[in-house]
C-alpha cells in the first residue's frame, strides 16, 4: 500500500458516522499520524478532511485510492495532486462545493443560490444541507462545532482571548436554526445572514450582526450583554426571547418581544433608548428616524419558526415580497390596481405550494397567473 493510499486509509479512521472524530486521531498508526501531520504542514488538512466527507461508499474510496496511484513511480506525495482527483470525484457526486488548486491559491467554484454557506474565519466557504450531518473543523484540527440536519451547534471549547467570526447565510425558501457557543439559541428565517463569534471570550459583550429575520432566545448572562446589531437599530438583552426583522428592502426595522426585557437603541446615537415588555413590538423607522413601540399579538411575527406565513391587514406589494422569501420564488406582479390592497391569510409552507396559495388570493382578488419554473407572473 502507498503513503497515497494510507492517507486515505486514516482519513477514514478518523469518520465516525459520517462525521470526524478527532479523538480517533491517537488510534492511528504512527505512520498514519505522520501522514496528516504531513498534510496538516502543507496547509490541507481541511481541505483533505471536507474532500473526504462527500466520499461516503466503499466504490468512491476504492476509486479514488486507484486514481491516485495511476502511474505512480515513486512514494514522494504530492497532496495537492491528490486534492485535485479528490476534487473530481468531489464534482462528479454532486456534494457540497468544489476546492481547486492553482497556483498556490484556492479558488471555490461557482455556489448554487439555493445553497446555506457557512463562511468560516479564513473566508472559506463550506456548504450545509439540511439533511447534512458533519463536524465544523479548523484547519488546524479543532473541532469547533457540529451540524445535523437543520441545526449547527457551536461548542464552548477551550479559554481564547481573540474573537474569531463566522457567518451563516440562508437562501430564500429555507430556514435554519443556530446554537452560539454560550448556549444562545438562534432561528434564521430565510434570506437571512448572521455573522457571531465562534466562541464568545470573557469579559466582552456577546456581539452578533443581522441582516434579515431571526427568533432569539438568550443565555441568560447578567455579566455579558447580549447585542443583536441591524442596520439602524441596536437590540441589547442580558436573557430573554424575542423576534428581529431587518431586511433591507423594508422600510422599517421590528423587535418583538415574548419574555423578559430588551432595550432598542438607534445605532448612530446610542443614547437614544427605548425599553420593551413583552408583548410589545419596538418599529425603527428609516425615514423618520425613531422608534414607535405598540402591543402586538407576538404570535404573528414568531409563527414563521413552524412554517407559517401570517398576513394581517397586509399590503399585496408586502405580500408578493414574503412570498418570494418563504417558497423561493420571483413573482412579477402585472397588476397594480392590487398592490395596495390589504389581506387577512394564513398559511403553512410545509403543507400548503406556492400555487396553492395563489390560488386561494386569486380567488378572492379575480386574478389569474401563470407558472414558468420559478417565475410567477400575475394577470
Amino acid at each position: 500500500m502507498t503513503p497515497k493510499s494510507k492517507l486515505i486509509n486514516a482519513l477514514r479512521k478518523i469518520r465516525s458516522e459520517g462525521d470526524f472524530d478527532a479523538s480517533k486521531i491517537p488510534t492511528l498508526s504512527n505512520e498514519e499520524q505522520e501522514l496528516l501531520k504531513d498534510l496538516k504542514n502543507n496547509g490541507l488538512l481541511e481541505e483533505a478532511l471536507l474532500y473526504a466527507e462527500s466520499i461516503d461508499t466503499d466504490e468512491n474510496w476504492k476509486e479514488l485510492k486507484e486514481k491516485i496511484n495511476v502511474g505512480e513511480k515513486s512514494f514522494a506525495i504530492n497532496w495537492k495532486t491528490i486534492f485535485q482527483y479528490a476534487a473530481v470525484f468531489f464534482c462528479v457526486i454532486s456534494l457540497g462545493y468544489l476546492f481547486q488548486f492553482k497556483n498556490g491559491k484556492q479558488t471555490k467554484s461557482e455556489i448554487p443560490s439555493d445553497a446555506i454557506q457557512l463562511v468560516l474565519e479564513n473566508g472559506d466557504v463550506q456548504i450545509l444541507s439540511p439533511s447534512g450531518k458533519q463536524q465544523i473543523i479548523k484547519k488546524n484540527g479543532e473541532v469547533i462545532a457540529s451540524q445535523k440536519d437543520n441545526q449547527i451547534n457551536y461548542h464552548s471549547g477551550k479559554a481564547i482571548n481573540k474573537l474569531a467570526y463566522n457567518e451563516i447565510k440562508i437562501p430564500y425558501g429555507k430556514t435554519f436554526k443556530i446554537q452560539l457557543s454560550d448556549g444562545t439559541s438562534v432561528n434564521l428565517n430565510a434570506g437571512s445572514s448572521l455573522k457571531y463569534p465562534v466562541q464568545f471570550i470573557k469579559g466582552y459583550k456577546r456581539e452578533v450582526v443581522l441582516e434579515g429575520e431571526a427568533f432569539f432566545d438568550v443565555a441568560k448572562d447578567k455579566v455579558h450583554p447580549f447585542i443583536v446589531k441591524t442596520r439602524g437599530v441596536n437590540v441589547k438583552v442580558l436573557g430573554t426571547k424575542f423576534n428581529v426583522s431587518s431586511y433591507r428592502e423594508d422600510m422599517d426595522i421590528n423587535t418583538v418581544l415574548m419574555e423578559g426585557s430588551v432595550s432598542l437603541s438607534e445605532a448612530a446615537n446610542s443614547d437614544q433608548k427605548v425599553m420593551l415588555v413583552p408583548g410589545e413590538k419596538g418599529s425603527w423607522s428609516s425615514q423618520k428616524k425613531d422608534i414607535a413601540v405598540e402591543q402586538v399579538d407576538t404570535r404573528f411575527y414568531t409563527e414563521w419558526i413552524n412554517g407559517e406565513i401570517v398576513f394581517r391587514k397586509t399590503a399585496f406589494r408586502d405580500i408578493i415580497i414574503k412570498l418570494e422569501r418563504a417558497y423561493n420564488v420571483t413573482i412579477e406582479n402585472n397588476r397594480e390596481d392590487i398592490l395596495d390592497k390589504k389581506f387577512n391569510a394564513s398559511f403553512n409552507k410545509n403543507i400548503e405550494s406556492i400555487d396553492k396559495v395563489l390560488e386561494t388570493m386569486s380567488k378572492i382578488q379575480g386574478f389569474t397567473y401563470t407558472k414558468e419554473g420559478r417565475l410567477i407572473k400575475i394577470n
